[in-house]
């Protein structure tokens, strides 16, 4: 595989609340642990956490393109890669996470905080 196919794309909180809002967005993939999902998540996400991605990817398999999210957008970049390893044809890492999802696009997601 050369480094274009393994590219993930960015995409900004407005641009996915505007291809939401359209109904543009084919699969939208929360990779954060139970406890963050139960506290907030974006409408019709599915759920599946990082650590078990790789286990669960045949919930995916058949998905040309994915938007992949977490809290702050470093887990989802490290799930868009394995998507994009397993050869997902486009995948799209949400720029600062459902927190920045939250402040810039829906103030009605409602932020946390890390339990680290």
């Amino acid at each position: 595989m050369d480094a274009e196919s393994l590219e993930i794309l960015p995409m900004s909180p407005s641009e996915l609340k505007k291809r939401l809002d359209k109904g543009e967005i084919e699969c939208l993939l929360d990779v954060r642990e139970d406890w963050e999902h139960s506290l907030s998540a974006l409408p019709d996400s599915i759920h599946i956490p990082l650590n078990q991605l790789v286990d669960r990817f045949q919930e995916l398999a058949f998905e040309d393109e994915i938007v992949v999210y977490c809290h702050f957008g470093e887990r989802s970049m490290r799930a868009g890669k394995i998507l994009k390893e397993s050869g997902v044809d486009t995948v799209y890492n949400l720029i600062g996470g459902i927190d920045a999802y939250s402040q810039i696009a829906d103030p009605s997601i409602p932020r946390y905080r890390s339990q680290m």
